[in-house]
């Protein structure tokens, strides 16, 4: 956790940046709100498949069941922004753009972890 929670903190300072700069979200608090939201989301419960297992998560199946919540929980999170509940809670409909960028965020976040946890398990000779 000494090397995972710094890389989480690198990675909200990413989304911070992308947010404040990239789409102007310092003038836009709801989208601000909005994207830090979908991003955290998104990248804390996807993190599920990466450390559930000390192998690669592509070679081991998480079940059915842990499968279908956390795909559903952040498919909700992307959709909730479009929806009078979204609106409701404060959202707005992130730009396209904007989600292409967490999508990048995501997936290499998820890489890093994987990379990460495969190099303290070959460090401590516990594969």
């Amino acid at each position: 956790m000494m090397i995972m929670g710094p890389i989480s903190s690198i990675y909200d300072f990413l989304t911070f940046g992308i947010l404040l700069w990239a789409f102007h979200a310092s003038s836009n608090a709801p989208l601000f709100h909005t994207g830090w939201f979908v991003e955290s989301l998104a990248t804390q419960t996807l993190v599920v498949f990466v450390i559930r297992t000390s192998r690669k998560p592509l070679k081991s199946r998480p079940s059915r069941l842990l499968l279908i919540s956390v795909l559903a929980v952040v498919a909700i999170a992307i959709a909730l922004p479009y929806t009078p509940v979204g609106r409701l809670l404060g959202f707005t409909p992130p730009p396209v753009l904007l989600l292409a960028a967490f999508a990048f965020l995501t997936v290499t976040y998820l890489l890093l972890v994987q990379a990460v946890k495969s190099w303290f398990y070959r460090r401590h000779a516990l594969l």
